[in-house]
């Protein structure tokens, strides 16, 4: 038997289910929020009341290529005993792959990064697997380390929550131009 409370619990539920939905957080693309640094050295831009950036270097990709180098042959005899080993010369060149690089991007303030905060902010990447430690409202290295897995497919690869990411999981309130 169906009791008319639920009923009318389910009717009122279906009422509130108007309007558009958000965008689903998994789709969020973080690298829209993302200024590149024209010097790694370049400040990020200037803070507005309530507004603050963080600031992520990647370190340039140095690649080196060594080559052993012929310098003299081998001496064999009439029986194809050698007599004299090869001797060789390493040579190594180095490249740059790519330059060391500086982004700026909008992160929630340091004074919202309270115990709580961090402590939701964990809860909310161990809802989506990628937090598996105990919530201790620590910014640790298993913190950052979540953050940044989730960061990254979504266009940020920063251990350094951002204010976009926050908005995705939740953890911030979402302006209504964002949606």
């Amino acid at each position: 038997m169906i009791r008319p409370i639920a009923i009318s619990a389910a009717l009122l539920l279906a009422a509130c289910q108007s309007g558009p939905v958000p965008e689903a957080p998994a789709t969020a693309d973080l690298g829209r929020e993302i200024r590149r640094a024209a010097t790694p050295d370049a400040p990020p831009p200037a803070n507005r009341p309530g507004e603050c950036w963080a600031t992520d270097v990647t370190p340039a990709i140095i690649e080196t290529e060594t080559e052993q180098v012929l310098v003299t042959p081998e001496l064999r005899d009439a029986q194809g005993r050698v007599l004299r080993p090869a001797s060789y010369h390493s040579e190594a060149r180095q490249r740059i792959v790519r330059d060391r690089t500086a982004v700026h991007f909008r992160t929630p303030c340091p004074e919202e990064l309270s115990v709580s905060f961090i402590a939701s902010v964990q809860r909310a990447l161990k809802a989506r697997g990628y937090y598996l430690q105990p919530v201790t409202g620590a910014l640790d290295e298993a913190t950052r380390d979540a953050i940044r897995r989730f960061q990254e497919p979504l266009g940020l690869d920063s251990p350094v929550l951002s204010l976009k990411a926050a908005r995705a999981l939740g953890l911030v309130a979402t302006d209504l131009k964002d949606l």
